[in-house]
C-alpha cells in the first residue's frame, strides 16, 4: 500500500516551503535530502533544477518523469511615493484571485516582511460604489506592507528594493475527509505523488524497468522547466494538474490522462498505453482535454526536444487560485507512476 500519511505530510512540508518561480533553492535543497534519504544520486542542471537517479534494468533507454516545484507569486515592479508597491506577476494569475491574500516580501539580503495585497481603492467607507466597480490589474492594485512606512524612503530603509520576490500566503488545509486545499496544489501534489511512488518502490524493493530520472523543474510556470536532456532519455512523463471544470472529465478523485493542451495532443501510443496500465491496475482515471495549459513535457516536446511525452495528474478545483484536490488523486497519481516505472 502507498504511504498516504507520508505523501500528505510531505505535501503539507513542501506547500510552506517559499518557492515562486526564480526563487525555489529552498524547495530544491529539500527535495535532494528527500533523494538522498531514499538512496537517489541526485545532479543539479546548469539552470538549477535538480534530477534524482533511480538505477533500472535496462540503462540505455532511460525515462524520464518530470513534476515542478516552483509556483506561482510576484515581484516589486515599483515602490510608491506612499510606501505602497507595484507588483509584476509570476506566472498565469489573475488579480482578483490574489486580492486580499497575506504575503511576504523577501529582500535580497533574505530579510522578510509581512504585508497584503489590495486593490487601491479597498475600503467601501471611504470609496463607495467604486470599490465594487474598481478594475483588478496591476496599476489599480498594491502591496499594503505591515511595518511603518509612509513614503518610498521609509521602504527603502527596510531593504526592499525593485526585484525583490513576493510569496502569497498558501492557506493550507488539509481535512480528515481526504480534501486538501491551498495555493500551489499545482504542482506540488504531484511533486509528493512522486516522492510517494519511490518510497513504495524502495520499501518493496522494486526495480524500475528502466532508469528513471526524476526531474524537479524550477521555472515550469514561466515555460522552461525541462531543458537538460541526456541522448539516452526515450520517453518523458511530466506529472502536472488536471484540471476540474465544466467541459472536463478530470475529477479530484482521479488521476488525469491528458491527450491534448494547448500546445500540442500529446503521444496518442504513449497515452494509451497508461490508460491501459490504470485498467489493468484498477486505477480510477479519466482522459481529458486541457484549454489553457502546458506541461513541461509539452513545452519540452514543442521547443524540439525528441523524447517521447506525455502527462498525468490528479484532478485539482480552481487552478491558479485557491486550489483544492483529494488524496484519493494523488494516490491514484502515485499507483499509476509505479505501473509506468514497472513498466517493461
Amino acid at each position: 500500500m502507498l504511504d498516504t500519511k507520508y505523501m500528505s505530510d510531505f505535501l503539507e512540508e513542501i506547500l510552506a516551503i517559499k518557492s515562486t518561480g526564480g526563487d525555489c533553492y529552498e524547495a530544491l535543497e529539500r527535495c535532494e535530502k528527500e533523494f538522498k534519504s531514499f538512496g537517489l544520486e541526485t545532479e543539479y542542471t546548469k539552470k538549477g533544477a535538480l534530477i534524482g537517479y533511480f538505477p533500472g534494468e535496462d540503462d540505455e533507454k532511460q525515462r524520464m518523469i518530470s513534476a515542478h516545484i516552483d509556483t506561482l507569486g510576484a515581484m516589486v515592479k515599483e515602490i510608491k511615493e506612499n510606501g505602497r508597491l507595484k507588483i509584476s506577476l509570476i506566472g498565469g494569475y489573475s488579480f482578483n484571485s490574489i486580492e486580499g491574500e497575506n504575503l511576504v516580501v523577501r529582500t535580497a539580503d533574505g530579510k522578510e516582511y509581512e504585508g497584503s495585497y489590495l486593490p487601491v481603492k479597498a475600503s467601501i467607507h471611504v470609496f463607495s460604489d467604486v470599490v465594487k466597480e474598481h478594475l483588478r490589474d496591476e496599476e489599480s492594485m498594491e502591496i499594503r506592507l505591515d511595518e511603518d512606512v509612509k513614503t518610498k524612503d521609509d521602504v527603502l530603509a527596510l531593504g526592499i528594493r525593485v526585484g525583490d520576490f513576493v510569496f502569497f500566503e498558501t492557506r493550507t488545509r488539509i481535512l480528515e475527509n481526504g480534501y486538501i486545499k491551498a495555493r500551489y496544489l499545482d504542482d506540488k501534489a504531484c511533486v509528493a505523488a512522486a516522492f510517494g511512488a519511490i518510497k513504495y518502490m524502495k520499501e518493496n524493493n522494486l526495480k524500475p524497468a528502466h532508469t528513471i530520472q526524476f526531474y524537479i523543474s524550477n521555472y515550469e510556470e514561466i515555460g522552461h522547466g525541462v531543458s537538460q536532456f541526456s541522448d539516452n532519455l526515450v520517453e518523458h512523463l511530466s506529472l502536472d494538474i488536471g484540471t476540474v471544470g465544466p467541459g472536463h472529465t478530470s475529477d479530484e478523485k482521479k488521476v488525469t490522462v491528458l491527450a491534448k493542451d494547448s500546445r500540442t495532443p500529446y503521444d496518442f501510443r504513449f497515452r494509451n498505453r497508461l490508460a491501459s496500465m490504470a485498467e489493468k491496475e484498477g486505477i480510477d482515471y479519466v482522459v481529458d482535454v486541457h484549454f489553457r495549459y502546458g506541461s513541461d513535457a509539452s513545452l519540452s516536446a514543442v521547443s524540439g526536444q525528441e523524447p517521447n511525452f506525455a502527462c498525468i495528474g490528479p484532478g485539482v478545483d480552481a487552478t491558479h487560485h485557491y486550489e483544492r484536490t483529494h488524496m484519493d488523486g494523488i494516490v491514484n497519481c502515485a499507483k499509476l507512476v509505479v505501473a509506468y516505472v514497472c513498466e517493461k
